[in-house]
């Protein structure tokens, strides 16, 4: 099932929340709407699923217009950040409640049939009869997963799935999410600020700042082929160096590095710990190691150039390099900006 947003805008009381937003999202892709708070990710969400209604624009899907369809008749399935799990029932009550009040009338027997092959989707064999209280914050989860495909839908819509839960069963969770979709193929639009979550899970990443869609692309497009400073800050761990350009060329302490496109005048170049590298002698931009931060994978110097920018580098983890050593940062890759 194919989604299509047409100029969809809307507004509330104080504020615009959404601005002329066009976006259309293939039949079995997985797309991530990524942004800061108050970017317009949810409102843009509630409104695929009939919970919002658009001031302007149309949302199609397929070729269906769909914008004052409502929300019980769209084949929409929700999941949000808090499971809105019914804490009285079983985790196969809650996964069969969908069909028990769909219009589409089953039989009990299709109904307990349909709630099986479910838990086995979901990895929850021998659960059916707990409570959720009686099971893992990563369990209730799957349990909502499977709620909200029960009724076959024809989009899957989830507001940042695993935003209650620790660090480990996030990344569990992503990856067992992918494995779903890839077996079921459905249409999926999902909310998340976090980054990482986005690039491990979407097939496209659209990225959104104060209503708009600033950007999107394939996760090796975002990440390589940043279009804005926005989106470079936004997406990790991010230096700012201070330049100047003339001729399609940049000058950031004294190294200079290409930049066509980049009108002549005040520059930033912004650059990951990873794109910088340091060394003790043959030129660079100059500048003393404040800190050096030890981690499993590796090591992250905290530096101070000569103009006073402070800038963090990731170097190899024998590296023999300590607190007051004086050398210089390589610029390996970077991005350059208007400043």
């Amino acid at each position: 099932m194919k989604i299509a947003l047409d100029k969809v805008a809307k507004t509330f009381e104080t504020f615009r929340a959404v601005r002329g937003v066009s976006l259309e999202i293939g039949s079995g892709e997985l797309v991530a709407l990524l942004g800061p708070s108050g970017s317009g990710k949810t409102t843009i969400l509630r409104m695929v699923a009939g919970l919002e209604y658009a001031d302007e624009g149309q949302i199609f899907f397929g070729d269906e217009d769909a914008t004052d369809i409502p929300v019980r008749e769209r084949g929409v399935g929700f999941v949000f950040q808090h499971y809105a799990l019914f804490p009285h029932m079983t985790v196969a009550e809650n996964i069969a409640f969908g069909m028990k009040v769909s219009k589409v009338k089953r039989e009990r027997t299709q109904i307990d049939a349909r709630v099986a092959d479910l838990l086995r989707l979901v990895k929850l064999d021998g659960l059916g009869e707990r409570f959720p209280s009686q099971i893992s914050g990563g369990q209730r989860q799957r349990v909502a997963l499977a709620r909200a495909l029960a009724v076959d839908p024809k989009v899957l819509l989830l507001d940042e799935p695993f935003g209650a839960l620790d660090a480990n069963v996030r990344r569990d969770l992503r990856r067992w999410l992918r494995e779903i979709h890839d077996e079921l193929g459905i249409t999926t639009l999902f909310v998340t600020h976090d980054q990482e979550e986005a690039l491990d899970l979407a097939d496209r990443v659209v990225i959104l700042d104060q209503g708009r869609i600033v950007q999107e692309g394939t996760p090796e497009e975002v990440c390589r082929r940043p279009g804005s400073a926005f989106v470079m800050k936004f997406l990790g761990d991010t230096n700012r160096l201070e330049g100047t350009a003339t001729g399609g060329r940049a000058d950031i302490g004294g190294t200079v590095i290409d930049a066509q496109d980049v009108p002549d005048g005040k520059v930033e170049l912004l650059a990951r710990p990873g794109d910088l590298g340091w060394r003790t002698e043959g030129g660079g931009i100059a500048a003393d190691v404040l800190r050096v931060i030890d981690r499993p994978e590796g090591r992250r110097l905290l530096a101070r150039t000569a103009a006073g920018d402070t800038v963090e580098i990731d170097v190899p983890a024998d590296m023999q390099v300590r607190a007051r050593d004086s050398g210089f940062i390589e610029v390996r890759r970077g991005n350059v900006f208007p400043a």
